[in-house]
This record gives structure tokens, sequence and C-alpha cells, in this order.
């Protein structure tokens, strides 16, 4: 195949296409290849035109130089090697091969058999070799000049304690809101309309689901179903081509510059656990085709994989150069694309050697010494399928951790489950069971109502099961176990008692996660009562079930959760780094934690294992140990009832203090007023009282 390029040594580092303004430098890892081919097409992409070895071999890293190529050509990889499976080996040179390190992509994979490295149906199964020629149904990787004009860019770098992340799906959140051009895209997602909303209602950072390159599964499509979520990633540099509206990765940094400019973060969900390959039935799209030994993490047998992730595999960053892979990914998105932080999908998995889970795996260890990602918030989902694979309060500082116990038992607490007041006391504050160790602060627990996996809140307490017929799994897909209640009725209801009835349940649980100690997590459309119908697995749905619908908002309910923000951001005493642990302060003598029963008098063991508590009374102040330079205020008492109405004993104020009673979720339209001597809680309601200094109005 005659061509015009002429290729020269070029450099082992970096990883992936450089353009350096003479050329494009081309360099990939493969520990057990024989050969690899540089494969360019035309600025179509849809004719192969030349075939260059790569010429240079430096250690694992093969490299070569293209003088003359420009930003724009695309690319691919064809590698040589052993096509053993028996062995671990499943090199196939008819495969066209993503680059791991490709900035941009074309497209996805348009599914044929021909992507397999096997024969699909051959007697031999996986064993067998499949000389079709993948290209056709590839996208190409894209040389890309990543430079971008940021101009006085600045991170808001809001420090953890004063965070409230909003989790979105960049499409999910955008597609029905009647002012947002370019629905569907970064572009869109950092609209006017978005910004202002997100301002408005006081939210500090937004948590992107699946942003990278990520894959259509075969079994979706087949179905007319999509992969909506995207954790099935394709490309770890690669911002996913769906969302770019013009096809050019600066919309991605265009959109991270603007939530800058409102103040807000900008947080990506990161999968880098697993790839899009699957198991070894899967296709031959990178990885696998590369170095597949090196990439994966095989089980005793090579043929296979281990599969604590659950899509078939998992990513060996025990690996150096694996694990190099992902913290150069990790480095670039915040270098590059200006980020401020990641979550991380199944984070155990990163953790986990030969002899399970350890928090001083590679991973950890690269990840604690890099000046870069120290500097950006981490956060971690605790858990993953394997064996002890569930890790909630295992992970080293400073990664925060998603608390599915706190999101448990605020629904149960609430739904009225018997023996959960001691529960929900440790997770108001902090719980400091699972994260106060190691100098771990108490926002190292995102506390969540709930996210993208599972139901949203409006159908929490609509809802007893889930309804997830339309993934067409007869409804084994989903979490069995909800701690949802619908209250009388199963899903929408005329029925005015039982839709105030969740009103007042909504509100009770949103005013428990912006009154708890930690750090609080939103769900896109939460605010407003967005449902999605009862499915809680809507992964495959790219539609209006999982799509935010805008026109039914619950302006009420909007109203409330804006207000439990800024009560929130209001009162320091509620966004604390130290625990409080009833311990007396220095500065007064005062306990800074002080558990009540409704008449005033301290809680006994016995209360607390009375299974049929409801009521749970605490009066906070700022932490023993707190420096004299933190911020401080006097103390606040709170009241979460979920049992019948009560009287509660107000504490004693201190000379020239009175209490304010700011919130009451049974009535929360009531003006804020002072309180002394006892107070009436109804059932099923939160009150909190602020200590204040007395005003002219309270004398």
């Amino acid at each position: 195949m005659s061509h015009p390029f002429v290729m020269s040594a070029g450099r082992a580092a970096p990883l992936g296409a450089t353009f350096d303004g003479d050329g494009v430098n081309f360099a990939v890892f493969s520990e057990h290849a024989r050969r690899m081919v540089l494969c360019l097409f035309s600025d179509d992409g849809k004719h192969e035109i030349a075939q260059i070895d790569l010429p240079e071999r430096d250690g694992d890293v093969w490299h070569g130089y293209v003088s003359g190529m420009r930003p724009g050509q695309k690319y691919g990889f064809r590698a040589h090697g052993p096509y053993r499976p028996a062995e671990g080996h499943r090199f196939n040179p008819h495969k066209l091969l993503i680059d791991p390190y490709a900035k941009r992509l074309t497209g996805h994979p348009e599914w044929h058999d021909a992507l397999m490295g096997y024969t699909v149906g051959a007697p031999q199964g996986d064993l067998s070799f499949d000389k079709r020629d993948s290209a056709p149904y590839m996208p190409r990787s894209v040389v890309e000049d990543p430079a971008f004009s940021w101009g006085r860019d600045q991170a808001p770098e809001h420090a953890v304690a004063d965070s409230v992340i909003y989790e979105a799906h960049v499409k999910g959140l955008t597609a029905l809101h009647p002012g947002v051009p370019y629905p569907g895209t970064f572009i869109g997602m950092a609209s006017d309309p978005m910004l202002d909303y997100l301002t408005d209602l006081g939210i500090t950072a937004i948590e992107l689901l699946p942003a990278q390159a990520f894959l259509n599964d075969r079994f979706l499509v087949e179905k007319k179903l999509t992969n909506y979520w995207g954790y099935q990633t394709l490309g770890f540099f690669a911002p996913e081509p769906r969302y770019l509206h013009r096809g050019q990765i600066a919309e991605f940094q265009q959109m991270v510059a603007r939530f800058h400019s409102a103040g807000i973060e900008v947080l990506m969900d990161v999968v880098y656990n697993h790839t899009c390959e699957g198991n070894e039935q899967g296709p031959t799209l990178a990885f696998r085709g590369l170095d597949n030994a090196s990439y994966y993490r095989l089980a005793d047998n090579p043929r296979h994989y281990v599969n604590d992730t659950g899509t078939g595999n998992t990513v060996n960053v025990d690996h150096p150069m694996v694990l190099r892979m992902v913290m150069d990914s990790l480095r670039y998105w915040v270098e590059v694309m200006h980020v401020d932080g990641f979550r991380f999908d199944l984070c155990t998995t990163l953790g986990r050697t030969d002899l399970g889970f350890d928090r001083g795996a590679a991973f950890f260890d690269a990840i604690r010494q890099d000046p870069v990602l120290t500097k950006v918030k981490l956060i971690a989902e605790p858990w993953d399928i394997g064996y002890g694979g569930y890790q909630l309060g295992a992970f080293p500082p400073p990664f925060m951790e998603w608390n599915d116990k706190y999101r448990d038992t605020v629904r149960r607490f609430w739904r009225h489950d018997p023996g959960m007041a001691p529960g929900l006391a440790d997770r108001i504050t902090g719980s400091a069971l699972q994260f106060d160790h190691s100098g771990r602060p108490a926002t190292s627990s995102v506390n969540l109502l709930t996210a993208h996996d599972g139901f949203t809140l409006e159908d929490v307490v609509s809802y007893s099961k889930k309804h997830n017929e339309a993934n067409g799994e007869n409804g084994n897909d989903g979490h069995g176990e909800n701690f949802s209640d619908n209250m009388g009725v199963e899903g929408p209801t005329q029925k005015q008692a039982i839709a105030a009835a969740r009103l007042r349940r909504k509100r009770n649980m949103m005013a428990t996660l912006f009154l708890s100690q930690g750090t609080p997590m939103l769900l896109a459309g939460d605010e407003f009562g967005n449902s999605q119908s009862g499915n809680n697995n809507a992964y495959c749905q790219d539609n209006a079930v999982s799509w935010i619908d805008w026109d039914t908002a619950d302006a009420e309910f909007h109203a409330f959760t804006k207000r439990m923000i800024r009560f929130r951001k209001d009162h320091p005493i509620l966004r604390q780094k130290l625990f409080l642990h009833a311990r007396e302060r220095a500065i007064d003598g005062m306990e800074d934690l002080f558990w009540g029963r409704t008449d005033g008098t301290p809680m006994t063991s016995a209360d607390w294992e009375d299974p049929t508590l409801a009521c749970v009374c605490c009066e906070l102040r700022t932490a023993s140990g707190t420096p004299g330079y933190g911020a401080t205020e006097t103390a606040i008492f709170a009241v979460f009832n979920a049992g019948e109405p009560c009287e509660v004993a107000i504490p004693d104020a201190p000379e020239g203090l009175a209490w304010v009673w700011e919130i009451d979720t049974s009535r929360p339209d009531d003006p804020v007023r002072p309180a002394a001597g006892t107070m009436t809680v109804a059932a099923d309601s939160v009150s909190v009282l602020v200590m204040e200094p007395v005003s002219e109005e309270m004398a």
C-alpha cells in the first residue's frame, strides 16, 4: 500500500498521538506484541490509505514519528502477536484497534461479527480465529491538539465542607429543558439557562455521569435500547462523541470554563475498573487486541477473566503500564480539560491485589503521591461484586466515599421501620464508625438519598416495588430492596392525603440530608420531584423515562430544597470537618453534641435500644478541638420525629441568647419564630431551632 508518509524513530513518551507543530509522534504500549502497525485513514475516515510499522521499540512501548502530519488525521492500530487464548493472548491483526490514548473518536463501533477476534458460531468458540477486517465497523482515533485558550479560567476550589454536589447526566439534564440550546451536549449542559438554574439552587459542583467515550452494548442495540448511563468505557482520554455538538473536544473545555465562571466545579464519574470489551466472548476493540494479558486480570485459566465488576472483565491496574494509563488519563482531564475531581465507579476493584482489597494498593499509593491529583476532589464508590468487595470507610484519605448506609438508614427511618433511630443518629453525625480514623474528616461521607442507580426521591415515596419492564429483562434487573413505600397507592395518585404525605416525607428526607454532617449529594431532578415511573435501573432508557421533566416540576418542593441548601450554607455547625462525639469544649465546658429525650433529659442505653423509638433530638455545637480560627456559631437544636405528635422540651438558652424556630417540615411556610420552654412537634416532621442573640423583636 503506497503512501506519502515518512516514518522516523520518534519517542517512547508521551504515549498516544502527540502533535508537536511539525508532525505527530505515535507511541503505544504492548508487552507481548511482535509487530505494531499504524493504520492511517482518508479525511472522511472511510478508506485505509496506509499501514506503517512503528519502527522502534523501547521496552514495551512501540513508537514512530510522521513529519508533516496535522491534527485531524484519523488512525488506528493493528497488533501482530500470538493468538493463544489458553495462554491469555488474543492478538489478531485483522482487527482495527482504537488507541487507548486517543483524544477523540469519530463515533462508536457498528455491531458486526467482524468485531470479534474469534469466529462467532464456530465449534471452537473463542478459541477460533476470525480473519475478517473489522475496520469498516470501527470508529477512528483522531489526532488532536488539545490546546485551548482558557483565558482567566479559575477553578472555584470550594472547600469540601462547603460543597453541595449535583449528580447529573449530560443528556438527561438538558434534553427536555425548554430553554437549553443544543440539548444533550456539553455545550447545552453549560448554557445560560442551566448555569442560572444551578447557581440559584446553590450547587457548588456538578458530577457528570460518564463522559468519556463509551460503547453501546450489542444486546441493548439488538433490543433497540442504548447504553444511556455510559458505564462501558471505550476510550479513557476521549470525550463521549454523542455529547459533542460539532465534534470538537474544545466543547468539553468550553463547558468547564463556563461552569467555573459560575463558581461551579466539574466532577467526572470515571470507570477504570473495567472496559467495554467484556469477557472472552466480547469484541476486540482496543485493549484486548493490543495486549490482553497485560490490560486485564486473567483467571487461573487465562482464557477467562477475573470478573469482580460484573461486566465480564477487570482492568489490571497492578500492571505498571496499565496503572500509568489510568494516571495519565486522570492527569489529562485535570491539566488539559481542567476538571476538578472524580468519582470512581466500583473503586474497590482499583484497590484489589491477589490477596484482596488493599488500601495501600498501587493505585491508591500512586494517587496519594501525585502532585496534580492530590489537589482535586476524589470520591470512591466503595464496593464491587468480588469477594470482600464492600469496603465502606476503608479508603485512604483524601478519598471521600458514597455512603449507601446513609441512604438506606434515612429511607428506613422515615418509612417507620422499627429500631432505626440509633442508625439515624450515626448518619446525621457523619457515620463516625466508618470514617473517623486515619485523620479522615467528617466530610469523607458523601451523603445521598438517591443516585442515578435506583429510584428517584419521588419514586422512593411513590412505589413499593420496581417497575423495570421497559428494560426487557423480565424485571430481574435493578435493586430488589429499595426501602421505598408507596404510602397506599402504587405510582401517581389523585388522592390528596397521600400526595400530601408523600410531599411531607420528601421534605423530611431532604431536610435530613442537608442537616447531616458529611458532604451532601443531590440527584438532578430530586429537588422538584422528578420521576422515572418506578424504573430503578434506567441504564438503557435514553428517553423520557430518564430525561428530567422540567414541565412537571413541583415549584413548592423546589423552593423547600433551595431553602435547605441555603440553611446549610448559613450554618457552619452543619458542615464541620471534625466529628461530634459529645466531648467537652475547652471554650465553655459545653459538650459539642447532646442527645436528649423529648423531656430534655439525656438519652440512656435503654432508650436507644427501644425499637419503638421514633423521635431523635440533638443539640449540636462547634466540635471540641476546633481551632480558634474556625467558623463558629452557638448551637442548633434539631428534632427528627417519625412518630406521633409530641411535646419536646427546648434546651435552656444562656442569658442574651434565644432559640429561633427556623425549620418545620410540617408547616414549611410558617414564619421564623422564637421558641422557649416546650414545642409541639408534629408527626412525621423535622424541626430545627437556631440559637441567636436576643433581638428587639424577641424581647
